[in-house]
């Protein structure tokens, strides 16, 4: 990926510990996380009910103004293991900044200065990214995919019996943290990409070249991940197309950069340059 300098070889080799050290900080770290998690855990848990008010918002607005409308759990032990999962699931968007922090002081001694640089940006970008897509699923498919879903209810009436609705509290939360997580991750990809960029593993012209086939892609994604309707399809679908053109041209300007640093080092060879 880069040609280390002196300084920065001098710099590395001043950092090296013997392995007992290493476990000994890992062991650390994953104490540190651990602990982060179990302290978000209870702080969510202990406002598990607006939390989970928060998450069944879109439903509650899609029976606005219907009448006898509720949530239900047929198992005694439901509804508490209910808000034992948005506990969880609070607890490591809250947790996973500092966890990724460990990880990040962990493996970031055994690097040089300047991967040092060019990896910090995509740390930062990482949790970014997912919150875009965790709002994108929240405040956009998912009141159309609820919309879509109850619209296959049936009135009752000239002797028909009603068919509607009646969510259970542990389906509807599965099926939330689901969409969540599944945009969250997708929505990774020029995060993914432009690294895999940085370190040379992939090129601009090799993304372009394999679009169409990234294009399919994207889309048996996404009927893998959403509710079996089109509008939840293409809701992912379209944003990942999108997304995928972005990473194309982060890439490209990545090229660029190293491209000109090159240049600059070839016109100077009396001077020691590390290219990202």
């Amino acid at each position: 990926m880069a040609d280390p300098s002196a300084a920065d070889e001098a710099e590395l080799e001043s950092s090296k510990a013997p392995l007992l050290e290493h476990l000994i900080e890992l062991r650390n770290r994953i104490i540190r996380s651990v602990i982060a998690f179990l302290l978000c855990f209870i702080v969510c848990f202990y406002f598990a009910r607006p939390i989970f008010g928060f998450l069944t918002q879109p439903l509650a607005d899609a029976f606005a103004g219907q009448a006898n409308r509720q949530m239900i759990f047929t198992a005694l032990y439901e509804q508490f293991f209910t808000y034992v999962k948005v506990g969880m699931f609070g607890a490591i968007c809250l947790a996973f900044p500092y966890m990724a922090a460990q990880i990040w002081l962990f493996i970031a001694p055994g690097l040089y200065r300047t991967e040092r640089k060019a990896f910090l940006p995509f740390l930062l970008a990482t949790p970014a990214m997912f919150l875009v897509g965790a709002a994108f699923v929240y405040y956009v498919m998912m009141p159309y995919a609820i919309r879509f879903f109850l619209s296959f209810e049936v009135p009752g009436g000239a002797g028909g019996l009603p068919i509607e609705l009646e969510a259970r509290v542990s389906e509807y939360l599965s099926f939330v943290m689901t969409l969540i997580f599944a945009f969250g991750f997708c929505f990774e990809l020029p995060v993914l990409l432009t690294l895999l960029g940085r370190v040379g593993i992939v090129t601009s012209a090799g993304l372009r070249k394999a679009q169409r086939y990234a294009i399919v892609g994207v889309f048996a994604v996404a009927a893998v991940v959403t509710p079996p309707d089109v509008f939840s399809q293409l809701s992912l679908a379209f944003p990942l197309v999108g997304l995928y053109e972005i990473s194309i041209l982060c890439v490209k300007l990545i090229e660029k950069q190293r491209a000109a640093e090159e240049a600059k080092a070839a016109a100077e060879p009396g001077r020691d340059i590390a290219r990202t």
